[in-house]
């Protein structure tokens, strides 16, 4: 009976391909891996071709893509006691590998579950107005939480942006109201200002007129076209204003004589 070298050797090539497989690890340009060796960290590898150890080494691969986080709908009452509705997105990204997996279990939960407090939080703290145009303000104010909270994690908050202010039905009626009365408000007090300053305009005017000795006779001249235009019946008698000094002034009584 012969001796049958295959019978040993196909096994052993197959446990080669394995081990090679498993000790062989691509690394995409935007990926890293975080290895452990015998439960120690290593560091982070790539990208590129990576060689481990299979059994003894252990690896996380981790993305240094930007994460677009959706923050889900958050009930708030703002500082003036108005029920509101809030939503969010964040936009964050991995700097560091090690500390993304070595600190924090589950970095994408953990930056969620944080930016939804985050988001009550600021939220809570600010008034309906200052929530509906101030957003710019609340956004920065937010990142600013986030990103100091998750540098201990590994991660970079690159920007956060308010979607959506979600306001009770009633509430949008009376808020429309109040801009129908402000913009009421403001047009009374700019035709208030336009009628004050006509008449310091119609003083100045009058009071150059009456400088200058026939100046009204001339102004009454100029006037009689516009009056000629108008509808209906109507007849105008200029005279000359100098006739004013036939008559006795006004505001004297016969008692003073």
């Amino acid at each position: 009976m012969g001796f049958d070298v295959s019978f040993f050797l196909i096994p052993v090539i197959v446990v080669l391909v394995s081990f090679l497989g498993a000790a062989i690890n691509v690394v995409r340009e935007y990926e890293r891996l975080v290895v452990f060796r015998l439960g120690r960290l290593i560091g982070e590898k790539g990208p590129g071709l990576i060689l481990i150890i299979p059994i003894v080494d252990r690896v996380v691969r981790v993305s240094l893509r930007i994460v677009t986080l959706d923050v889900p709908t958050q009930e708030v009452i703002t500082k003036d006691n108005v029920t509101t509705s809030v939503n969010a997105v964040v936009y964050y990204r991995v700097i560091d590998p090690n500390r993304s997996v070595n600190n924090v279990e589950e970095y994408t939960v953990a930056t969620a579950q944080l930016a939804q407090t985050t988001l009550r939080s600021v939220a809570g703290q600010a008034d309906l107005d200052e929530l509906l145009s101030e957003r710019d303000k609340l956004n920065q104010q937010i990142q600013k939480i986030l990103d100091d909270a998750t540098d201990v994690w590994g991660i970079k908050v690159t920007a956060v942006e308010i979607k959506d202010v979600i306001i009770p039905e009633g509430l949008q009626r009376a808020i429309s109201r109040q801009a129908t009365a402000e913009r009421e408000r403001r047009a009374v007090v700019v035709q208030a200002l336009g009628e004050k300053e006509a008449a310091e305009k119609i003083a100045e005017a009058a009071k150059i007129l009456n400088s200058q000795e026939g100046g009204f006779y001339v102004r009454l001249l100029r006037s009689l076209p516009e009056i000629a235009q108008q509808s209906g019946n109507m007849l105008a008698f200029p005279l000359p204003v100098e006739l004013r000094h036939l008559f006795p002034p006004l505001g004297k009584n016969s008692d003073d004589d």
